[in-house]
């Protein structure tokens, strides 16, 4: 008789909780270049491109991919948002004001950026974390400009490697998909 109203009371009060709501990008708050908070969740209804970046490294020539893919895309809806991270081979040293004055001069960059950001490890931001979990181990940043895409909606929809270009055909098929479901 004991079980039975154990399991009588557990059946109610899980039916009375209501479920919880899932986790999504939109939940984040990263800070901006500029110092400020900079949530997640302005950018709602827009597929996001987020790609933590460096201005010393090898790939740093994906500034220029990334811009383009910016100016191509943004007018239908899609934001890049850069988040330089000094984690890999300490290629992103400078100040926020540094890392913007240098992309803006020598990429012409105008999609948003984030402050500096830990994008691995124990002190990994919360967003990375998150993005990190989605992606799984092998999609978990392993070097500067791996990229995560985000849906309109603020779920995680897949990662592309520090090899990937912005304007290669992986990348811009995943957009357009990303894209035409905010339709």
């Amino acid at each position: 008789m004991k079980p039975l109203l154990v399991l009588s009371f557990l059946i109610l009060f899980f039916a009375s909780v209501p479920a919880m709501a899932e986790t999504t990008a939109y939940d984040f708050t990263l800070t901006g270049i500029d110092g400020k908070p900079l949530p997640l969740a302005q950018f709602k209804g827009h597929p996001v491109l987020v790609v933590n970046t460096a201005s010393e490294c090898g790939y740093t020539l994906q500034y220029e991919g990334l811009e383009e893919l910016y100016q191509a895309y943004k007018d239908k809806g899609l934001v890049v948002l850069g988040v330089p991270s000094n984690d890999f081979g300490a290629q992103e040293p400078g100040t926020a004001q540094e890392i913007a004055t240098f992309c803006k001069i020598n990429y012409g960059v105008t999609f948003p950026l984030a402050e500096k950001t830990v994008v691995k490890g124990s002190a990994a931001d919360a967003f990375y974390v998150w993005a990190g979990e989605q992606a799984g181990p092998e999609g978990q940043p392993k070097w500067n400009f791996h990229k995560y895409l985000i849906g309109a909606d603020g779920r995680f929809i897949g990662w592309f490697s520090t090899q990937a270009k912005p304007m290669g055909p992986k990348i811009k098929s995943a957009v357009e998909a990303a894209l035409s479901s905010t339709k």
